[in-house]
C-alpha cells in the first residue's frame, strides 16, 4: 500500500515526459497532493477543472443508462497528454490520479499501465 506522497513519486518517476502529477479527490475538486507543474501548469486549477470532466462524464453515463466503470480519460493537446484515472477500491473511492505528459517523449500505453499500477496501490 502507498500514501499519496509515494504514489505521486511513483507516477511521476515511472513515466518518461511526466510534467505533473496529482490525486485528487472529485467530490470536492480539491488535490490532496501534486508533484512537478509550473507556471505553466497549474495543478491545483487543474485538479478543480477535471474534476468537472468526470462530474460531466458520469452525469452522462448515467443518463444514458450506461452501468459501465469509466477507467481512464484522455485529453490531448498538440503538445501535451493530460491522463486522468479514477481510483476504484474502497479507500479510493472518490479520488482520481492526474498525470501530464509531454507529447513528444512519452509513451501514452506505459503512462496508462503506470497509473493503473499506482491506482492498485494507493492508499488514503
Amino acid at each position: 500500500m502507498a500514501s499519496v506522497e509515494v504514489s505521486l513519486k511513483e507516477m511521476m518517476a515511472g513515466v518518461e515526459g511526466s510534467l505533473g502529477a496529482a490525486v485528487v479527490d472529485y467530490t470536492s475538486g480539491m488535490a490532496l497532493g501534486t508533484l512537478g507543474g509550473g507556471k505553466d501548469l497549474d495543478l491545483t486549477v487543474a485538479a478543480a477543472g477535471n474534476t468537472d470532466v468526470i462530474r460531466a462524464k458520469v452525469r452522462t453515463m448515467e443518463q444514458l443508462g450506461l452501468n459501465r466503470r469509466i477507467e481512464d480519460i484522455l485529453i490531448t493537446l498538440d503538445s501535451q497528454y493530460h491522463l486522468i484515472r479514477l481510483v476504484t477500491g474502497r479507500t479510493g473511492n472518490g479520488l482520481f490520479l492526474y498525470l501530464v505528459l509531454d507529447k513528444a517523449r512519452s509513451n501514452l500505453a506505459m503512462a496508462r499501465h503506470q497509473l493503473k499500477r499506482v491506482e492498485e496501490a494507493i492508499e488514503i
